[in-house]
């Protein structure tokens, strides 16, 4: 063992090696290797760089290494770890032991003879499968296992987003594999004051029932991970984009509504949605052009076919004369008869399934980005829809049984390691989304990057991502699943997660109306089970979509999409109807609270904050609301309780006779305000709210400040409105309020207002502090009023200086 506090703590164990390097006082970075000599390259693409000192005892039993974050005890003669907080002493959890096995490393070829392609047209896109591929090994690598004791009741969170609704992963068996619905994460977040990210790009899987309690690692060369101690969930996920990456600022709009659906198909047809939201006065922000733009049997071609899009640069132009912007998407895998395809053949840059383009090799990014520049952002697109870009699910996506899940991982996987080296089986995505970043960014400075894309990795944060969950059904089952995936998905260190508001299926099976190429497919398909056949005009869908909107409007994208239905507002009544009058008053509140959302992704990107947020990050004290993967917090303002069951309408416009009513639980240690009434709740208790449709359960937390504007139409108007503080009263409060120029990248070098605000309400006074910068919507030189609960308002102006204003005599005005 290493005597040198300033160098790695080295710890040989017979055949193992174990070697512990500090990266912060909270973060130790911890490997397992059979060959010392082996240079230790990190699958994520972490820089390490060691800071501070790790004190080191070699005594009898154990080996004893620490800092004042965190210590181990290294038994020497099982090689268990125990780890516990480097102050109190208190126990975090132990390593019980671990694993490796040389296994053999295989890399599939046809062996210099034609390819037999099986070219499909699936529901998930166009895919090939390759017939004669023969594997052949390259190199060997290990299979490795970390064992772990898991303290009594301890809570286990994170490893990404999958569809089974797990909220708390304890006794349960999770595979880690890209698929559609499925993005893995490769962190787990424990409620005890921790979190490991392992340095993995293979399939994974973690277990915890009778078998033990382990996370396997498919192909590595050594076991590489960091421990990251935290007080709190925040400081965790901070420690997490500290090694993987920090997210950037998406544009404002992008925080606005979304408008999406599969699939417009003309330009004329996007021009005409989006002047009917501005006929109506809805506000809207982004319309989604969806597969298909392309000539007909030329998937995936970045090229678009002119008799539907015959002047696309004016179509966009036009967009944007009308304040939308467009995301368009674009797809890794192409058919054999498309130009793109071409020119990655003729420069060798196809992965060895001869239709999906190797992100893994910057060249073969240049070309693809080159090839967006061509049509699509030389025309001004303004964001990208990266879809499919696990990219291989094709063996399970297909029957009318779900599999088993070990079969799923089995299937799903063996697919990308034919294609895929086996130690980046689960990377592609996240080098997907870096080289449209980069080559991006290399172009244009004034135009933020935007992604939404079906799978990711750590990291991906770091390239303007957005994940979204994948192809989902329009149940109540579902949507009540989606909440504690995305929080999971957000408790991995990914910032920005959404979903197909209204679910991606709602019929069963209607391949004719999808268009997709597959209708002589006779076979059910397990996955295409909405529950819906009369989509929009079944009254029972409307009231599930409109739930599932107002869910939505919490979660840091807020859009609509999916199959077989329309999507637009006026496909769900008129004005005056109820679910009609229900989206238009969800989709201006979400406008309302821009001023509240985009400081939140201010926060996300100065301090590696999470806007959808589990109640463990702020009431981890709370037994009741540690348990809760029902409700969220948006900010840590708002608590969200989302109506997750019909009370109107069953399938085939059938009524329901139910209370229009919901239980909530608000946390203790405040007290809470409906966000509609202004009715005041003690904490620690469960409620039975009002939760008619227009209704989503949402309450404020004592002290808060919640900035809102009014009468927006779309996220960068200025309005002639004041600008609003709502002061929710009761205890002392603080917000910092976010301001820039909503695009370009100009904020990376200081071009940005963070102006903190605080509420003393002793002395009811609310004050603001300096501003250096005035944008287009700043609250510089403009009118502004305040609103309390308790019912106080007063109005002022701000210049940009310190102020502070009284309102304890303030009365109404």
């Amino acid at each position: 063992m290493s005597d040198n506090n300033s160098r790695p703590v080295v710890i040989e164990l017979g055949e193992l090696t174990l070697t512990y390097r500090v990266v912060t006082s909270n973060i130790i970075h911890c490997s397992c290797s059979k060959d010392r000599k082996k240079p230790l390259i990190s699958p994520l693409g972490i820089k390490r760089k060691e800071q501070g000192k790790l004190e080191c005892r070699n005594m009898q039993a154990a080996h004893y290494i620490g800092n004042e974050r965190l210590n181990a005890e290294v038994d020497i003669r099982s090689g268990a770890v125990r780890w516990t907080h480097g102050e109190t002493g208190r126990l975090l959890f132990e390593e019980a032991g671990r694993e490796l096995e040389e296994i053999p490393v295989y890399h599939y070829t046809s062996n210099g003879e034609s390819l037999d392609v099986q070219r499909v047209k699936t529901v998930d896109g166009e895919r090939n499968f390759i017939q004669n591929l023969v594997r052949q090994k390259v190199r060997t690598a290990y299979r490795g296992k970390l064992y772990f004791n898991w303290q009594e009741n301890e809570r286990i969170h994170g490893l990404g987003q999958g569809e089974e609704g797990i909220y708390n992963y304890r006794g349960t068996t999770q595979y880690l594999y890209q698929h559609n619905m499925r993005t893995p994460m490769p962190v787990v977040i424990s409620d005890r004051g921790y979190g490991i990210l392992f340095d993995c790009g293979s399939l994974m899987t973690f277990n915890d029932d009778s078998r033990g309690s382990y996370v396997y690692f498919d192909t590595v060369d050594q076991l590489s991970y960091y421990i990251i101690q935290g007080d709190n969930l925040d400081e965790i996920i901070s420690g997490v984009r500290r090694l993987t990456g920090h997210a950037p600022m998406l544009p404002k709009w992008s925080f606005g509504y979304i408008q999406s659906k599969e699939a417009y198909h003309t330009q004329e047809e996007l021009l005409c949605v989006v002047n009917e939201y501005r006929k109506r006065e809805i506000p809207i922000d982004g319309i989604v052009q969806d597969w298909n733009t392309w000539e007909d049997g030329k998937w995936g071609n970045k090229i678009l076919d002119k008799s539907r899009y015959p002047d696309f640069t004016a179509a966009v132009s036009e967009l944007h004369r009308k304040h939308t912007h467009i995301m368009v998407s674009v797809w890794p895998n192409m058919s054999s008869q498309g130009e793109n395809y071409e020119e990655f053949l003729s420069e060798n840059l196809l992965l060895n399934d001869n239709s999906t383009y190797d992100a893994f090799n910057p060249e073969a990014r240049e070309v693809y980005w080159s090839q967006l520049e061509q049509e699509l952002f030389s025309a001004g697109v303004d964001a990208w829809w990266c879809d499919s870009t696990e990219p291989f699910s094709g063996p399970d996506w297909n029957g009318s049984y779900r599999r088993e899940p070990w079969e799923r991982y089995l299937l799903v996987g063996e697919e990308h390691k034919k294609y895929l080296d086996p130690g980046t089986a689960n990377l592609y995505g996240a080098v997907h989304a870096r080289g449209i970043y980069e080559n991006q960014r290399k172009h244009c400075r004034d135009k933020r990057v935007l992604n939404l894309t079906r799978s990711g990795y750590a990291g991906s944060q770091a390239y303007g991502t957005v994940l979204w969950s994948g192809d989902i059904c329009a149940t109540w089952e579902t949507l009540q699943k989606q909440i504690p995936e995305g929080l999971n998905l957000c408790m991995s260190g990914h910032p920005y997660w959404t979903l197909d508001a209204g679910g991606f299926f709602v019929v069963k099976d209607n391949w004719k109306k999808r268009g997709c190429g597959c209708q002589n497919d006779p076979e059910p398909k397990w996955f295409w089970q909405g529950g819906y056949e009369l989509g929009t005009e079944d009254a029972a869908y409307r009231e599930l979509y409109v739930r599932w909107l107002q869910f939505s409007a919490f979660l840091p994208m807020f859009r609509s999409h999916g199959t077989d239905t329309p999507r637009e507002i006026w496909k769900f009544g008129e004005p005056g109807t109820m679910f009609y009058d229900a989206l238009e008053q969800c989709i201006r509140m979400r406008y309302r609270l821009l001023p509240y959302t985009y400081s939140l992704a201010g926060k996300v990107m100065l301090h590696d904050y999470t806007m959808f947020r589990s109640l463990l990050f702020d009431f981890p004290y709370d037994e009741t609301a540690c348990e809760l993967g029902s409700q969220f917090m948006y900010g840590d303002s708002l608590l969200v309780c989302p109506v997750t069951e019909p009370m109107y309408y069953e399938p085939e416009n059938c009524s329901l006779e139910k209370k229009k009513q919901w239980n909530c639980y608000l946390p203790s240690g405040f007290c809470w305000y409906d966000f509609q009434t202004d009715e005041k709740y003690e904490g620690g208790q469960w409620v039975t709210v009002n939760a008619a449709i227009d209704r989503i359960p949402v309450f404020v937390r004592e002290g808060a400040i919640v900035p809102m504007e009014q009468g927006l139409q779309y996220t960068e108007e200025s309005v002639d409105t004041p600008f609003e503080f709502h002061i929710y009263d009761g205890k002392d409060g603080f917000f910092e309020l976010y301001e820039d120029a909503g695009d370009g990248y100009e904020y990376e070098s200081g071009k940005y207002n963070m102006i903190p605000v605080s509420w003393n309400n002793t002395e009811k006074e609310l004050s603001f502090g300096e501003s250096s910068h005035v944008f287009s919507q700043s609250i510089t030189r403009r009118t502004c009023v305040i609103y309390t609960a308790s019912g106080r308002t007063k109005t002022f102006s701000y210049n940009g200086k310190a102020l502070r204003i009284k309102l304890e005599d303030a009365g109404q005005e």
